[in-house]
């Protein structure tokens, strides 16, 4: 089969665009995170219909609807393996009644419907069902099966070397080697006027890029963010920037002196810009190795008088799945304007989609599956609270609470995949702390158990249903939490990466009315004994824009009232310091603070 070739992107979904402030093709605003249930922790590709009611009918009888849980999801393995005449349709033997009618009967219960699939050809399961090239007819059956929620995942993906994909397709994300590019302009008596300019001339951006010691730049490109090695914080996409003088306004032709590979750091694609304009975007010819550096055609560009500054990039990696996702939004709001379709997009982080998801998603995975142990036939599951890799509570946690920046209730939330809370593995002090983590971040509470489990009143019911966590994650004003302190942070502990879990970190998050929950979280398998706290002078250090006068002068007046969450208990503090002098091993202690005196404020709710 020919090998598909990226299309062109347009301006608004490109890098350079990605900070402007604008939301594309109808995106709800002002969404706060969705909660409800997901199949796939707890049954895997083996979720059926009937399962699925009894999910739904458990949601009603344990009163987690009027909670907020209201998105039941299908997740991997309710579609035929193959299109019917082109369009989707349900695995008869698991949905034998069709998505319509269990999306009608999920209605009439107060619920809303969910569904899953990708920007790929196929599923990570493997039907041969993804979105790819099949937007448009997918976009008008969501709408006439009546979805309300939508995770799109992102296997087989043709424009990148994502899992089971092709490896080869990193050509398209990353540039070629570069040794040098040369500028040639004007005529003078003795010939054109040459400029060249050495890679090790310019200036490189970003993680992965460097110079060899043979004097050429390689890995130009956007890092690959599924694995948990690197901080998900600050430039994540590199270039190599040249800045040349002219003394004149003039045309001129550039050329690249180049090598290309076909794996991950050296690949055929590469951007151009000169100043503010792109002159180039495409795949180059092949060289023979990775070595083997020949001079690319010339292409026509325009000089300005003065300093001109050339950009030599590809940020496709970003800028094909950006397309990707808005693509399927783009025919979902064509096909029907006033749907309100939450659009969670299950990338994994890969493409660092805290710096364009925005734009068009409500959430974004920022990590790759929290677990891949999941349930079957009767067995819950496994789930971990620390691990080398990326699954387990605290690996996504780890890089979810310093990516506070990102979210926003104008931009949307980090999802750092399904809650584990019911699954084996986790002791009820850890799924305790799991929910109150996920609460302060302000991530998605998708509930990933099987229902069925869980008993009104009981430890596991007590977690999920904690009503003062549940407000703290659906708080208005839609601000995740800071963390304010960790034990392990030398400096700026709102944006160090840190992975050892043997430590203490504080969280602090704004409420409204004038209010701020607080946590305090051992990650540690070890009690620990000791004084941890924060004061008001920190909090409005990281919070001064949403601080109230109130809140900052009650230190020298009448003093906070604390709710401690999960015990009920209520104490005054006059001097302005929050405080514990002990946390049970993967435990935390969450409280609310308040002005003394203050009445709560209510104020109007966001959108789910």
């Amino acid at each position: 089969m020919k090998r598909k070739i990226p299309g062109k992107i347009p301006k608004e979904l490109s890098f350079d665009c990605f900070d402007d402030g604008s939301l594309l093709y109808g995106k709800e605003k002002n969404r706060l995170p969705a909660m409800g249930w997901n199949s796939w922790n707890a049954f895997g590709s083996g979720n059926t219909e009937e399962l699925t009611k009894a999910m739904a009918d458990r949601i009603c009888a344990l009163g987690l609807k009027e909670l907020g849980y209201r998105y039941v999801v299908l997740d991997d393995g309710c579609y035929r393996p193959e299109r019917v005449n082109g369009r989707l349709s349900n695995d008869e033997a698991k949905f034998p009644g069709g998505f319509r009618a269990l999306s009608d009967h999920l209605h009439k219960m107060g619920l809303l419907f969910g569904m899953y699939n990708d920007v790929g050809t196929r599923l990570c399961a493997g039907a041969e069902v993804g979105t790819c090239g099949h937007e448009k007819e997918d976009a008008k059956t969501y709408i006439e099966w009546g979805v309300d929620f939508l995770k799109v995942d992102n296997c087989y993906y043709p424009y990148d070397n994502a899992t089971f994909s092709d490896p080869e397709n990193a050509r398209f994300v990353f540039a070629p080697n570069i040794r040098s590019v040369r500028i040639e302009s004007g005529r003078k008596p003795n010939g054109r006027n040459v400029t060249v300019l050495k890679a090790a001339d310019g200036v490189l951006t970003g993680p992965s890029a460097r110079i060899t010691k043979e004097g050429y730049a390689t890995g130009i490109g956007t890092f690959d963010g599924t694995g948990p090695k690197h901080s998900p914080v600050g430039v994540r996409s590199s270039e190599l920037i040249f800045e040349t003088d002219s003394p004149e306004d003039r045309d001129a032709f550039l050329s690249v002196e180049y090598a290309t590979g076909k794996r991950e750091r050296v690949g055929q694609w590469l951007q151009i810009a000169v100043n503010d304009g792109i002159v180039f975007d495409g795949l180059l010819d092949p060289t023979d190795s990775e070595t083997s550096f020949v001079f690319g055609g010339q292409v026509k560009i325009s000089l300005r008088r003065g300093r001109n500054r050339i950009r030599l990039m590809n940020h496709r990696r970003q800028e094909n799945t950006l397309k990707s996702y808005a693509t399927l939004l783009k025919y979902l709001k064509r096909e029907a304007p006033d749907k309100d379709i939450v659009y969670s997009a299950c990338e994994w982080g890969k493409t660092q989609p805290q710096n364009w998801a925005k734009k068009v998603c409500d959430s974004w995975r920022i990590l790759n599956d929290i677990t891949f142990r999941v349930g079957k036939d009767g067995d819950p599951g496994h789930g971990d609270w620390d691990g080398d890799y990326t699954c387990s509570v605290t690996s996504q946690y780890n890089k979810a609470v310093i990516m506070d920046g990102f979210a926003g209730l104008g931009k949307g939330w980090n999802d750092p995949d399904m809650l584990m809370i019911g699954m084996e593995g986790l002791t009820l002090e850890q799924n305790r702390t799991h929910m109150v983590m996920w609460c302060m971040m302000n991530a998605p509470l998708m509930l990933g158990l099987d229902l069925r489990r869980v008993k009104k009143g009981d430890d596991l019911y007590r977690i999920i249903a904690d009503r003062e966590l549940i407000k703290i994650n659906q708080d208005p004003l839609g601000i995740q939490a800071k963390r304010v302190f960790s034990s392990l942070a030398k400096q700026r502990p709102d944006r160090t990466y840190i992975r050892d879990t043997d430590r203490v970190d504080i969280l602090a998050k704004p409420l409204s009315g004038g209010r701020f929950a607080i946590s305090f979280i051992n990650l540690g398998k070890k009690k620990r004994k000791g004084r941890y706290s924060v004061d008001v002078i920190t909090l409005k250090k990281y919070f001064k824009e949403f601080m109230s006068e109130d809140f900052a002068r009650a230190k020298d007046g009448t003093g906070y009232d604390i709710l401690d969450v999960r015990t009920g208990k209520k104490e005054l503090s006059k001097e302005g310091v929050f405080s514990v002098r002990e946390l049970s091993a993967c435990g935390n202690v969450t409280m609310i603070v308040t002005p003394a005196g203050q009445e709560k404020v209510p104020a109007p709710r966001k959108k789910r």
